[in-house]
This record gives C-alpha cells, sequence and structure tokens, in this order.
C-alpha cells in the first residue's frame, strides 16, 4: 500500500511539474488573482560596497513568474569551478536543475544533501539520474537546511525554498556572503550529513568559526541541533536596549516568547508579525498570547506563506536562516542560523519588515 500511495504521489507531482512546465514557458498566462503586487525594498537585490553579501528579497506577482531571486543563484552556479555542496529542504525550480547539471557536466563536482521527504520530486530525480551523488536524511526529523557553498568561497543561505512557491509566492529572503573561513563553517557542516551521515540528535560540535569578523563585521554561525542555537538567541533578546523586531512563519517556543515579553515589560519596543495560516492551523503559536500581554504583534496580510524566520535587534543585528522558533528547530531538526552584527545589513531587512508590518497592522485591529 505505501508503494501504491508513493508512486501515485510521484505521478502528480510530475503532473504538477509538467504543467507548470507550460506556465512558466512561452504561453505564459497572466498570474492568478491571488497573486496580488506586493512592494519590496529591494526588487534587484543590493550587494554591499565591499562585496561581502548581498540580499534578495522576493516580490511575489511584482513580476509575475519572471525575475525572482534564484537568477541571482544561477548566476553564482554557473560560475563554479570547482565545487558545488547544497543541502536542500527542498527544490522544483527548473532554473537551479538546469543548473546544478550544467556544473556537474563541465567538471564541477556538485554534491547534494536533501531531506527524505522531497526525494521524489522529479527535478531532485533528475539531478540523481544525471549522476549527481545525493544523500537524504532518511529521518523523522527533517532535514531543513536550505543552504549552498561555492569553491569554498561563499555561501548561499536564507529562509527561502528553491521551489516555485519559496521563490515566487512566499515572502522569502536570500543572502549570499563570500568568506571562505564562513564557507568552511557551512562546508564542514555539509561534510557531517553527507560523508558521516550525521542528521538530527546524531550531532559533532565542530564548527571551527563559529564567530567570526569580515571587514570589520561580526558573524556568527549556528547549526541546529548541535549549537543551541535556542539559548543564543534568548541571550541576543535580553542584550536589546531598544528594540525586537521580528518575522516568523512558525513560532511556539514558550522560552523565547517569555523572553520577548519580558524584554517589552521593560520598555523595550517589541514589534512582529506572524505567519497567518501557520497561526490558524498549527497548535501552540505565541501569537495571541503575545496579543493578550499587549504586544504590537499582527498576522500577515499577504494571502501566501510569510515564510521568514528574521529578528532585528536594535536595528543593527540581524538573525537570519532556516531556524523557526519551534522546539523541533531546537532539538530535532537540522538548521542553519546566522546572526550578523552589521546596522547596513539589518537595514535592508527593516525596510522589508517595515513593509509587512505595515500592512499587517492596516488589516488588524
Amino acid at each position: 500500500m505505501g508503494q501504491i500511495k508513493r508512486n501515485i504521489k510521484h505521478r502528480l507531482i510530475l503532473l504538477v511539474s509538467l504543467l507548470l512546465g507550460l506556465f512558466l514557458g512561452g504561453c505564459q498566462p497572466e498570474p492568478p488573482d491571488w497573486l496580488q503586487p506586493l512592494p519590496t525594498t529591494t526588487p534587484a537585490g543590493y550587494t554591499s560596497p565591499d562585496q561581502l553579501f548581498s540580499v534578495y528579497f522576493t516580490a511575489p506577482a511584482s513580476d509575475g513568474f519572471k525575475g525572482g531571486p534564484d537568477r541571482f543563484l544561477v548566476q553564482a552556479l554557473d560560475q563554479a569551478r570547482s565545487q558545488i555542496d547544497a543541502a536542500l529542504y527542498d527544490l522544483n525550480l527548473w532554473s537551479i536543475r538546469n543548473a546544478l547539471i550544467r556544473a556537474h557536466e563541465r567538471g564541477v563536482q556538485v554534491r547534494l544533501v536533501v531531506e527524505t521527504d522531497s526525494l521524489d520530486r522529479p527535478e531532485i530525480q533528475e539531478l540523481i539520474a544525471a549522476g549527481i551523488p545525493t544523500v537524504p536524511d532518511e529521518m523523522e526529523s527533517l532535514m531543513h537546511n536550505k543552504f549552498i557553498v561555492i569553491d569554498g568561497a561563499e555561501v548561499w543561505t536564507g529562509s527561502m525554498n528553491l521551489t516555485v512557491n519559496g521563490a515566487y509566492r512566499h515572502l522569502n529572503n536570500l543572502v549570499r556572503l563570500r568568506s571562505t573561513r564562513l564557507a568552511e563553517n557551512y562546508t564542514l557542516e555539509f561534510e557531517e550529513m553527507f560523508l558521516e551521515g550525521y542528521f538530527g540528535e546524531n550531532i559533532l560540535e565542530n564548527t571551527p568559526h563559529p564567530d567570526l569578523t569580515i571587514n570589520g563585521v561580526r558573524i556568527e554561525t549556528y547549526f541546529s541541533p548541535d549549537d543551541d542555537t535556542g539559548l543564543r538567541l534568548i541571550e541576543l533578546i535580553f542584550s536589546a536596549e531598544r528594540s525586537i523586531d521580528f518575522l516568523y512563519y512558525s513560532f511556539t517556543s514558550d522560552a523565547i516568547a517569555d523572553a520577548i515579553i519580558y524584554q517589552a515589560k521593560q520598555g523595550i519596543q517589541v514589534r512582529g508579525v506572524f505567519d497567518t495560516y501557520q497561526e490558524r492551523t498549527g497548535q501552540g503559536g505565541e501569537y495571541q498570547r503575545m496579543r493578550n500581554q499587549g504586544l504590537d504583534v499582527y498576522l500577515d496580510s499577504h494571502p501566501e506563506k510569510l515564510h521568514h524566520k528574521v529578528m532585528i535587534i536594535d536595528q543593527t543585528t540581524l538573525v537570519t536562516g532556516s531556524y523557526n522558533m519551534t522546539r523541533s528547530a531546537e532539538i530535532k531538526n537540522d538548521e542553519n542560523t546566522l546572526i550578523i552584527h552589521d546596522a547596513n545589513f539589518a537595514g535592508l531587512f527593516l525596510e522589508e519588515f517595515g513593509w509587512i508590518y505595515k500592512a499587517a497592522a492596516s488589516q488588524q485591529p
């Protein structure tokens, strides 16, 4: 029975993939009505003058199904010379599939780690068929990472799954950081999964550069469940002197919510936006508790997912990555989190936060 269900699921996925191929091809219809134009702070992306980082935000329906953030990642993959390591929760973007196959065919070593639940995606199966070695986690917990390391020199990560929904329907961020030391952190984490088969609670606490400074910018790296990410986030929340702003798809951590509520009672300005669908269909969400405590938090107004995992402290320190504020993210799932201490970097996310917050607040009591 299980095999029959998997076969049916595979055929349905393949059918949807083919239909999407037609939809995204030359005879492209108008976007559906539910994709309403929304503002975006960086429609073409932003790269810092020193080339240390680039930031991209999704802009659902601003350009239909064209010009998404994936095009920047494709450009980077097409420039790879020696190695691409990708830990991907999900993948069905043909642009990324094709770029990985092109890299493999020109002699770049391409290696993949994927979430088992996504293994039967036609696009992932096509990568395997092309000869790209792929390791699934085969765990009940999730391999929830979304990161790529290119040539041991740059890391791409953020909240965006490499899917049509992730890039074109959901509110997400994609960041690129150029640093060999940061890349070393991510490569070692990748190889724990790819070479050693360490997933979920099977962990090694051996990040070589967990706290580094590049061009004057301090960057902290955390992997879950290895590094007690939640404790560091609570510490960061307690360090706030003026403000805490956040956007979260899933937020069920009592301990982190307690820290935020405490800081609000000390006079710290707290503003937050939760994903509406997740809050209304999930269990144990912290939205209503924060509302009851008088915090300035709202449910998002976007018709699809608010998929960010973002917190900004004092408008100068940014948290981003794959880590939702949940118990699973802390103790079960494979996740990655960056804490970046830079006002310019945080400012870009503060602009993204600003329009999402304003839209949410305008539609709710």
